[in-house]
Formats: structure tokens, C-alpha cells, sequence
């Protein structure tokens, strides 16, 4: 697993993956559409998604980066049925757009992309493209995802158009014109210890050996620490206190914003619900730094902040 060298060399300060790119998100100026319209124009970046696959490129598949079109290569594809753009924001003189392809059967041979890259998972290559990069492919991502699932009214079921460079959508119909706005689902992620061990589960569909912090949605009418207390003791039957914020990930798959936090156990005996579990177990922390590389436990992807909150405890 090579989890120490991965502890030695963390950045306590480093923001998580998909987080910190740094872009001004220019949301003052989205109602501006001859703004919109010029900035498009000058020189502006196109981000392509197609169904929530990145468009990447690379020498290697284990260097990928993320690759882009200049919007006056696109112009075609902007105009294609269905097709919708929003601005991402501004990195310096340069303005990044999204452009969700999914309408389209095989953009791949669109002249405009032929030769570009290849669409693929975000999951997949995220850990792998450099930090500014995985944060505007995960912007892209989800706000297009947003797009998709949002193309009728919640409220009167009529047709709703984008506005505002995207991020706002609009009900067609008169009477309602009721405006959707981008929602992201608030989760709680947490890694439970009781001094030199750690708590960590696993579901049914992990893949074999691998488990992970505990984590949940955070329900109406409840605060995140009373989400932790909840998801844990629900999980594993584990009461915990002395809950501390550790840091926050946006989580594109599909629209998370994972809010992680540490917590004392006050409890130890497991009882596993079997609806929400298939194991969890108490974990030292030098049984995982001592592990060998063949053991056949697997900890969390290396972009997931349930990574990071492992890899810190154990850095302590």
C-alpha cells in the first residue's frame, strides 16, 4: 500500500483534489450576455464533457491531461442541437467555458475534436491530471450534470432554458418562470479513532479488500455533527465524541460537497446494520503502516478525501 511514504510527503495545507483551482467564477457579470458573448469570443477555452466523461489527452495513459478546444474551433459544436455551455470563469486574461456534448451519438468524429483526446472517466484519471486540471474537468463535470437533470421544471413540468452563462436555468412558461439554480448535496465523511485505532467499513460494493472511512448525506432539518453522530452510530453502532472539522472536497460524482471530520470514539463494540454495512472493523495504526504491499487490504483512491483523512490520522 505505501502508505508512509504518502504520509511523509503530505501537505497538510495542500487543498484536496478537485478543490483550490482558483478560477474567478466572474458571477457578477453572468447576467452581462453581451459580456458573455464577447468573452466567448476572445479567445476563450472549451472544456468538453460528454456524458459525464472527461475529454482528456496525454502521452501515456498514466500522464493524462485535460485537454481543451479553442472556442473559435468550436463554433459548430456550440450550435449543435442540444448542446449546452456555461462559463467556469476567468484564469487571468483567459476564459474557461463547459460544453456538454451529450447530445451528440460520437463527438469523437466531430472534426473539431478529431485528434483532440479521448473521453473518459473522471473517476478514473482524476487522481492522475495536475490539481488546476482535475478541479476545472470536476467544475465542468458537475455542473453539466446539473444541466441534464434539470431540462424540465420541478415546479409545472414545462421545458427550462439556461441563463445567467448557465448557471442559472429558467422555466419557459410564463406563468411559473420559476429559476433552478446548480444544488450541490452537503455529505459528511468521517474518520472514527479511539487513540491508535482507526474505524473503517466497507459495503457490499466495494471491490474485494477495500475499506474506507464511514460517510452519509447529511438529512433536512440536521446539523453535520449531528449527521456524524448519526451515520456512525446508524453504520456501526459506535458513539463517538470530540468531532473536529478537518476539510471539505468537492465531489463531483454525481454532486457532493463531502464535509470531512475526525471523531473520538466513545464506544468500541461493533454491531454492524446489515442494510447499511457488510463489515467494519478497528484498525491500528501501526498494523497499516507496517502493511506489506500484497496484503489484500485496499484503502480508499488516492483523489478521495477519505484518503486524505486516513493518511493524516496516521501522520499524527
Amino acid at each position: 500500500m505505501d502508505i508512509e511514504r504518502n504520509v511523509i510527503n503530505r501537505n497538510p495545507n495542500k487543498p484536496n483534489l478537485y478543490a483550490g483551482g482558483g478560477l474567478d467564477r466572474a458571477a457578477p457579470r453572468r447576467r452581462d450576455v453581451e459580456w458573455v458573448t464577447a468573452t466567448l469570443s476572445a479567445g476563450a477555452r472549451l472544456v468538453p464533457v460528454w456524458r459525464s466523461q472527461s475529454l482528456v489527452d496525454g502521452i501515456t495513459p498514466e500522464a493524462p491531461r485535460l485537454a481543451w478546444l479553442p472556442a473559435s474551433d468550436g463554433t459548430d459544436l456550440i450550435a449543435a442541437p442540444g448542446v449546452e455551455i456555461a462559463l467556469l470563469g476567468l484564469d487571468a486574461d483567459t476564459a474557461w467555458f463547459a460544453l456538454d456534448l451529450s447530445s451528440l451519438d460520437d463527438p469523437g468524429q466531430h472534426p473539431a475534436l478529431n485528434g483532440r483526446g479521448r473521453f473518459a472517466e473522471l473517476r478514473t484519471v482524476g487522481a492522475l491530471l495536475p490539481a488546476a486540471e482535475a478541479n476545472l474537468a470536476a467544475y465542468a463535470r458537475g455542473l453539466m450534470w446539473w444541466h441534464q437533470r434539470h431540462r424540465f421544471c420541478a415546479v409545472c413540468g414545462q421545458p427550462t432554458k439556461a441563463a445567467e452563462a448557465g448557471h442559472v436555468r429558467i422555466c419557459t412558461e410564463a406563468r411559473c418562470a420559476t429559476h433552478h439554480f446548480p444544488r450541490t448535496d452537503p455529505a459528511v465523511i468521517m474518520l472514527v479513532h479511539d487513540g491508535d485505532r482507526c474505524l473503517l467499513g466497507r459495503q457490499p460494493r466495494f471491490p474485494p479488500g477495500l475499506y474506507s472511512t464511514l460517510a452519509g448525506f447529511v438529512e433536512p432539518g440536521e446539523s453535520v455533527e449531528e449527521a456524524v453522530a448519526r451515520e456512525v452510530f446508524e453504520e456501526t453502532g459506535i458513539r463517538i465524541t470530540d468531532l473536529r472539522y478537518h476539510s471539505s472536497q468537492p465531489w463531483p460524482f454525481p454532486s457532493s460537497l463531502m464535509l470531512g471530520f475526525l471523531a473520538r470514539a466513545t464506544t468500541t463494540e461493533i454491531s454492524i446494520q446489515a442494510d447499511e454495512m457488510e463489515d467494519a472493523r478497528w484498525f491500528a495504526r501501526d498494523h497499516l503502516l507496517a502493511a506489506p504491499p500484497d496484503q489484500p487490504l485496499l484503502l480508499p483512491r488516492a483523489d478521495s478525501i477519505s484518503r486524505r483523512l486516513i493518511e493524516d490520522w496516521l501522520g499524527r
